[in-house]
């Protein structure tokens, strides 16, 4: 299995008044949302239970999981990782300023777990280029890299690792950067105070 991205060639203007330059600017090339019903009929089969077993354990998993982490639990997810609360707030000087309207966002915490990331580090990573015209001009694959650290507020994005050139041409590289289905930056979020074993929720000052 891969990951398919496509590079597409587009202007980007940084003034309205500028002419603007011609950059291939990366994004998701298949990005589809799979149903509940498709996860639980999967898992039944690959388990060898019943989709109503199945459905019945993930209803239970799902109740037990938000239950959990409203009570400032860290709560593993099977296979994946860890998850928990946490909250946005500014900081104040003065002990009588404290009050909830410092709480600026309430945020999902998720922390993949080792196997998590070494299986996305092992995947490999399919580039389609398009120029401005709508052409297909070079195809890469990426060799292994590095998987970011979403709590890592030092390194944020990976280092291009490069790739295989399949296409014509040279593969030109250029720069590192996050591509992510649903378009945000989750790098540099503070992960708060506490390890993933017990109950800390996460704090970021505004």
């Amino acid at each position: 299995m891969a990951l398919k991205v496509k590079a597409v060639e587009k202007k980007i203007k940084f003034d309205k008044q500028a002419e603007g330059v011609w950059r291939y600017v990366m994004q998701p090339e298949l990005y589809i949302a799979l149903t509940q019903a498709k996860v639980i009929k999967e898992a039944a089969l690959r388990s060898g239970v019943s989709k109503g077993v199945m459905k019945a354990c993930w209803d239970a998993a799902g109740e037990v999981i938000k239950a959990w982490a409203t009570e400032g639990h860290s709560v593993a997810l099977p296979g994946l990782g860890t998850m928990r609360f946490g909250l946005r707030a500014k900081s104040v000087e003065n002990v009588n300023d404290v009050k909830s309207s410092l709480i600026t966002a309430r945020r999902i915490i998720f922390t993949p777990s080792v196997d998590l990331k070494e299986e996305l580090a092992d995947t490999a990573v399919q580039i389609t280029c398009y120029d401005r015209n709508g052409d297909i001009v070079k195809r890469v694959t990426s060799t292994s890299g590095d998987v970011e650290d979403p709590e890592d507020t030092e390194n944020g994005g990976g280092e291009n690792q490069g790739g295989t050139n399949q296409g014509g041409g040279e593969n030109q590289g250029g720069g590192t950067g996050t591509i992510t289905p649903g378009g945000g930056d989750n790098g540099g979020d503070n992960g708060g105070g506490g390890d993933d074993n017990g109950g800390g929720t996460g704090f970021d000052e505004g």
